[in-house]
């Protein structure tokens, strides 16, 4: 069974979709009509912009979800057994999988990006990477700093977990979690506390625009972020897709159970390959490859 994969903010990069857009006239379409929904020509960023240009949220959003989704609606031999997308991916996966029409995923995923900002702007905060620490080790530490928001919000793989919260509160995390072993404990270079409780106020607006948007049944299933299972069901998957932004990214367990319902290979759809390398850390087994 084959699993397709899209990747998330942070996959980034001058050029990316370029060649895709001059050599599929349905792809230069899909991304004609981008331009159109957006009200601004994203694919100029994207394609001959500056990597600083490409880091404001309100492009990196919807430019790695375009390339994602249009390499996904016009690839020539596209049968997804399952689908999966990290944080933002989700969305370029749930138009793979039928569930959203593109131009409702972009109108999503734009309002996301504009809603994530604010949320930022509110609540000055941020994330940091934990190296070579167990999880439940890094959740223990979480829990025990007091008076500030510190959340785990990534399970990338085993020994790389993501953790999100006020400024304060990551430098003490940080300091305290070098003291317990890590590896390394680096800051990220975001604007704030993604899939964190300071994400509400964005949750408060995406939740709206969500529940007025018209879903799908899927042709396959979803093993999303929130619930880290087969999804088919719409309804779950508008709900999982709002507990998104406050709750944590359990990649490595949904990709354990991709594995476990029967997937032997992972694509990756989009820009990057940070996905793939994830997948083998998960499981050294699983074979990998990019969408050509």
């Amino acid at each position: 069974m084959v699993a397709y994969m899209f990747p998330g903010q942070g996959a980034q990069f001058p050029g990316m979709g370029k060649s895709l857009y001059e050599s599929s006239s349905e792809a230069k379409k899909l991304f004609d009509q981008a331009n159109e929904i957006l009200g601004f020509r994203i694919t100029d960023i994207m394609f001959d912009g500056t990597p600083e240009a490409l880091k404001q949220t309100n492009v990196t959003q919807p430019a790695v979800f375009l390339h994602s989704a249009i390499a996904a609606l016009t690839a020539p031999d596209f049968h997804p057994d399952m689908v999966a997308g990290h944080s933002l991916g989700e969305f370029s996966a749930l138009v793979a999988n039928k569930a959203l029409k593109f131009e409702d995923a972009l109108k999503l995923v734009h309002q996301r990006a504009l809603a994530m900002q604010e949320a930022c702007e509110i609540n000055p905060s941020t994330m940091a990477a934990i190296l070579g620490l167990a999880d439940e080790k890094v959740e223990e530490i979480c829990a025990s700093i007091e008076g500030h928001v510190v959340v785990p919000a990534n399970y990338n793989c085993p020994g790389q977990l993501v953790i999100s919260g006020s400024l304060e509160g990551i430098q003490i995390a940080c300091e305290k979690l070098k003291e317990a072993g890590a590896k390394r404990a680096l800051p990220l270079p975001v604007g704030g506390a993604f899939h964190s409780p300071l994400m509400e106020p964005a949750k408060l607006k995406l939740e709206a625009a969500i529940n007025s948007t018209t879903f799908s049944d899927p042709i396959c299933p979803v093993y999303q972020n929130v619930s880290t299972t087969a999804v088919s069901e719409v309804n779950a998957i508008k709900e999982n897709l709002i507990e998104q932004l406050t709750a944590p990214v359990k990649w490595t367990q949904s990709v354990q159970n991709m594995i476990k319902d029967g997937s032997t290979l992972f694509i990756e759809c989009g820009p990057g390959k940070v996905l793939q390398g994830l997948v083998k850390k998960i499981n050294k087994e699983a074979e990998t490859k990019s969408l050509d």
